[in-house]
Parts: C-alpha cells; structure tokens; sequence
C-alpha cells in the first residue's frame, strides 16, 4: 500500500500474553509502511513500564492479563499523564468489558476475531482522535438504546435539554453509525442528520465523538 514518506509512522506497543498473538500481529502490522511496532509486553506491569519508557501513539491491549486485567493497565495510564490512545484487541464480546474499557479510557473496541481491515482500521481511526467501535456491538448498543427509549422514555426526554430524536442520534453517532446509515434507518434525510448533530453538539458543548461517547456512557444512554 502506498503511502506518504513524509508521514510519520503510527507507533505502536503490543500488550498480550500469548506470544503467538503478538507474532500474528507482528506480521500484519510491519507489512504496512505507516505502521511501527515500538515494543511489546506479556502482562499489566511491564505493559505500564514500557509505556513509559517508549511513548507509543497507539496501545493494543488485551483484557486478560497474567497479573493484572487490561481494564485496569489502561484506568491507571489514564491517571496518569500518558498521551497514548489505547486500543481493546480481545476474546471479550460481552458489553460489560466493552463498556468498562471505555469507561476506563479505551478508544477503541476491536475482537480478536475480527478481520485484518477492522484493526487497521482501528489504528488509523484512533490516531486521528476518533473512536472505533467494532461494528456488531455498534449495532447491538443502537438496539439496547432503542429499547430502554420506550421502556423509560419519561426520564431521558428532558436530559440536558436534548429531544428524544437528538439523543437516538447521539447514540446512533457514538456507536459508529454514518450520517448515511443513521438517515437510511430513520427514514429522514442526510441534512436532517447533520442538523441534529450540530443541534446537541452545541447544545451539550461538545466537539467530537470522542466526546460523544463519553457522554452517552455517563449519563446511562449507552449502559452495559
């Protein structure tokens, strides 16, 4: 794949347990000329050393580590002052990890048997600030907020000001969702979309989806 020299590869630190893993990754992430691998760790605490010691851009964390859980390796990197965006690669596909991963202060959510393209993807998206939510639990989340919408939509309609219809699109955008695929499903226009989408921007005082998620997570639009 062509790219520009000029560029700055994307640095990357591999965290697994499983030193297969980190080889299969090896091998897809060095065949891609904007990608580096800066370094790697088989468990929680030299994961955390070695982010100190290599600043990478990127972190590819698994859950499931030997002493301490990836969950927590991020919360504290995020106590922290680490700048790096950090990336879920796991088995995990239940809403509790996904959920609490992001809590915790992941920007992305990518399974393991999810295809070479989706975690490029991924990286590439996280580089740039944005949030990666694997496509399935996108669905899956837009769904759950569907259904607790007509179960409890009393108590969600006057939240922060926002109308039923820009809090379905908040989710809807948070979990992924084009202003394409978001207009298709509820039958209105792309304009419509985008016309939302600045309305509770401006209204919640936010600028990305970054953001965006973060709301929905804490005010319970988005709950495991």
């Amino acid at each position: 794949m062509a790219k520009n020299n000029h560029t700055k590869p994307i640095r990357i630190l591999l965290v697994d347990d499983h030193e297969i893993v980190r080889s299969g990754l090896r091998m897809l992430l060095e065949g891609e000329a904007d990608l580096v691998i800066v370094g790697e760790a088989g468990d929680g605490l030299h994961a955390l050393q070695a982010v100190v010691e290599l600043s990478p851009d990127i972190i590819l964390m698994d859950i499931t580590l030997p002493d301490i859980s990836g969950i927590e390796v991020t919360r504290r990197l995020r106590e922290g002052d680490c700048r790096s965006s950090i990336i879920a690669l796991t088995i995990h596909e239940d809403e509790q990890y996904f959920f609490e991963m992001l809590q915790a202060g992941a920007s992305g959510y990518v399974p393991k048997r999810a295809a070479p393209e989706d975690l490029l993807s991924a990286i590439r998206m996280v580089h740039k600030g944005e949030v990666y939510i694997y496509p399935l639990l996108a669905k899956l989340l837009v769904k759950d907020f569907l259904q607790r919408t007509q179960e409890d939509e009393d108590s969600k309609a006057a939240m922060d000001g926002l109308t039923m219809r820009e809090q379905e699109i908040l989710v809807a955008i948070a979990s992924g969702e084009t202003s394409d695929e978001i207009a298709d499903r509820l039958t209105i226009s792309k304009h419509t979309v985008a016309r939302h989408r600045e309305n509770l921007m401006h209204k919640l005082g936010l600028h990305d989806r970054s953001e965006l998620v973060k709301y929905a997570i804490r005010k319970g639009l988005i709950n495991p």
